[in-house]
């Protein structure tokens, strides 16, 4: 058997599937605008034009030159009408001024618009009052982009804003790293699905709507296979096969040192184990290797530990193979109550975070402990990172948050 590491701290295992998933990158795909949204940019895009590409108008007014407003009231000459669309190559002189709209080019010698409430117009003949700044409500050409501007980075992630951007500088499509295909398994003989009657020593399978879930938040479109049996031997074929077929291969239980848990010998055997258990609670059996083209992540059992070890490796493991550079949020917050940890190991811990009245973010911790207690997960909104080694964590101290969404 290969040796591989064991026990390994939460920050060094972390960065073996970072290394693994970089060496494994997906390929990319050219998409229409409208199919790009929350995916992960795969290149860097230079703007192809300047925004605004011409000088406009911010207001709905007149546009005159600055210099034939002398203070008070001033009568210029009415010489035309431009609105949005389509230049009309007007031009005002001395004394000269153009009807214009929000949006539309500004006029040839205008450096100034004049809104449309500081002016009567009188025949052929518009009355300015008031005082207005030079090149006031006026957009000029490049100022909020320059043509050749890198405004998008690859490994961002496709946001409304970005998505928009790109289409006001008339890209139709973009390229995105592929979205990996992802196989789900549960495993045990004691499952059974929802809405079936439980015998004896049965427990309903919830950890296959939590995986699902947690893919499908992210924006994959996981598959969920057969329940895995106790089984050696049709773990393996089942394995296998998935492994074929997919980029990634999540299981949940079977991954600890137990005499029905199969998932490690398989992958010994048939892969490459990057590493197995991790110095976190929940989570410290996880698994992480390779099998043919799928990586495979081992989460264990207990639904507390396949929620915290999906939030943390799992989307490592996905934001490495589609190449995102952008960290997940960092999130901070006030401890509501304190937290006294005695062990090891670094430790996430369910609370509600909410808004305090002096707007400042707060943690309750919640009491539950057990990593079988799904309803304290149900009834949090984040984790709270708890570092490695004792703590003494009091009220008031500022803590780092893993946000559900």
């Amino acid at each position: 058997m290969t040796e591989f590491p064991t026990g390994l701290l939460y920050g060094d295992a972390l960065a073996i599937v970072r290394e693994v998933a970089a060496g494994h990158r997906l390929d990319t795909e050219t998409l229409a605008l409208s199919r790009t949204h929350g995916r992960v940019l795969a290149r860097n895009v230079l703007a192809p034009l300047s925004l605004p590409p011409f000088d406009n108008s911010a207001m709905d007014g007149f546009a005159l030159r600055y210099a034939d407003l002398h203070g008070g009231i001033s009568a210029l000459r009415l010489v035309g009408e431009q609105f949005a669309g389509r230049a009309l190559d007007l031009s005002v002189t001395a004394g000269e001024c153009v009807r214009i709209t929000t949006g539309a080019p500004m006029p040839a010698g205008a450096d100034t618009v004049v809104i449309k409430e500081n002016a009567r117009v009188e025949g052929d003949r518009v009355i300015v009052h008031g005082d207005t700044l030079r090149a006031a409500n006026v957009r000029r050409a490049g100022e909020d982009v320059a043509q050749g501007d890198a405004v998008l980075q690859a490994g961002q992630v496709l946001t409304p804003a970005r998505v928009s951007l790109a289409a006001s500088l008339g890209l139709a499509s973009l390229p995105v790293a592929c979205r990996p295909t992802v196989a789900v398994f549960t495993s045990g003989d004691e499952l059974v699905e929802p809405g079936m009657s439980l015998a004896p020593g049965e427990i309903y399978d919830s950890n296959r709507e939590l995986l699902m879930g947690l893919l499908r938040a992210d924006g994959l479109e996981p598959t969920a296979w057969p329940r895995l049996p106790d089984d050696p031997k049709r773990v393996e074929i089942a394995l296998r096969d998935a492994a074929c077929a997919f980029d990634v291969v999540i299981t949940c239980g079977a991954v600890s040192a137990g005499e029905k848990d199969h998932i490690p010998a398989v992958l010994a055997q048939f892969g490459q184990t990057h590493f197995w258990k991790v110095q976190m609670k929940p989570g410290m059996p996880l698994l992480f290797g390779s099998l043919d083209q799928a990586r495979v992540l081992g989460l264990p059992g207990n639904p507390v530990s396949v929620f915290a070890t999906c939030l943390t490796f799992g989307r490592a493991l996905i934001d490495g193979l589609q190449g995102r550079s952008e960290p997940r949020p960092v999130w901070r917050a006030q401890l509501a109550a304190p937290i006294d940890k005695t062990h090891a190991r670094r430790e996430f811990v369910r609370a509600h975070v909410f808004s305090g009245e002096n707007g400042v973010l707060r943690a309750d911790p919640s009491p539950a402990v057990g990593s079988h207690r799904l309803r304290a997960v149900a009834e949090s909104n984040a984790l709270i990172v708890v570092p490695e080694g004792p703590q003494r964590l009091a009220a008031g101290a500022v803590v780092e948050l893993l946000r559900y969404a």
